[in-house]
């Protein structure tokens, strides 16, 4: 195991870290006080791969992520009050309470949308780069998407293209072994359903543990720096886990007692927390941390419980350019 990251970037990942599985945990608990409407995707157990690709990329880079994009959109940087607005349907909402779980953006942030049709962000962020390449901006573009994607066209189509375009932009699949309640391997003809992948569009078999923060962060830059050089975009398969079902109404119950105890165990907040205090960092330092990050959900879910819901008259704006009715007539 490597332990050269700098103490800052190893103390800002584990934060970011508690942060994203606190802020998902008090989602759960407002759906189960009826104040979260509609279904929604949680990510706890794989906030390893949105922390770390998070710190790892320039503030004016693009995430382009899925319905499961909680973590993604906090990650860049969106206030928790926002996304638990958004979740509860509140006009302090990113989207004005609009959207919802499944529709989490801040464009401010560079989270450039969460998207609920199956691989229909990944042309996008292929594109998102485009433009960066054609602007000479240095920018990268993000896909995060799941393992029942790669099985999708839109995943091999934006792939050839990016290849063959030298594209600086990074698919990162993050592997919880379920494509919704069906395994991955049931359904597909390779092992690594991205990695494996890979060399049909001349790219690197890249398969990491995407529990390991560390891991993911190192991952993360190299990949960013290719892009950025000009050597195009690279796939990164992450092997994680969630910890709850599919959804909120999804129990799990076709998941393996023993495969969910053994991943359990693999939990990337305990794992790094342990990883930091071996490697010297005292574990009042990271009780802080812990504190810090309670205070701030709390703080959060009170704003967004006070908040009231949107006007009805936003609900024209951003639908037509002028926000009105005038297309009737």
């Amino acid at each position: 195991m490597k332990d050269d990251l700098p103490k800052p970037t190893q103390l800002a990942l584990y934060k970011m870290l508690v942060e994203l599985r606190l802020t998902e945990k008090r989602a759960y608990d407002l759906f189960l006080q009826n104040l979260v409407k509609g279904t929604s995707h949680l990510g706890l157990g794989q906030e390893a791969v949105a922390a770390g690709f998070a710190l790892a990329m320039n503030k004016d880079d693009y995430s382009f992520c899925t319905y499961r994009g909680h973590n993604h959109t906090l990650a860049r940087g969106a206030s928790m009050a926002a996304v638990l607005g958004e979740l509860m349907g509140r006009e302090c909402g990113l989207l004005a309470g609009k959207g919802g779980s499944m529709h989490l953006t801040s464009v401010e942030h560079g989270a450039m949308g969460s998207y609920a049709i199956i691989g229909a962000h990944i042309p996008v962020a292929a594109g998102a780069a485009w433009t960066a390449q054609y602007r000479g901006t240095g920018q990268v573009a993000v896909a995060f998407f799941g393992d029942g994607t790669t099985n999708i066209g839109a995943f091999h189509e934006a792939l050839n293209l990016a290849a063959v375009w030298k594209l600086p932009v990074v698919f990162v699949c993050e592997n919880n072994l379920y494509m919704e309640y069906t395994p991955i391997h049931s359904v597909t003809a390779v092992k690594n359903p991205a990695a494996d992948r890979a060399a049909a569009y001349g790219l690197e078999s890249i398969i990491i543990d995407g529990n390991d923060v560390d891991e993911v962060y190192r991952t993360a830059r190299q990949a960013f720096a290719k892009a950025r050089a000009g050597d195009g975009p690279s796939l990164v398969e992450c092997k994680t886990y969630r910890h709850s079902g599919h959804s909120r109404a999804d129990p799990a119950h076709y998941r393996p007692a023993e495969e969910v105890k053994e991943w359990l165990t693999r939990d990337p907040v305990t794992l790094y927390r342990t990883r930091l205090t071996g490697l010297g960092i005292a574990a009042s330092v990271l009780d802080a941390i812990d504190a810090e990050a309670l205070k701030a959900v709390n703080e959060a879910t009170e704003i967004a419980k006070a908040s009231p819901p949107p006007a009805i008259e936003l609900a024209y704006r951003d639908v037509w350019a002028n926000g009105g009715t005038e297309w009737r007539n």
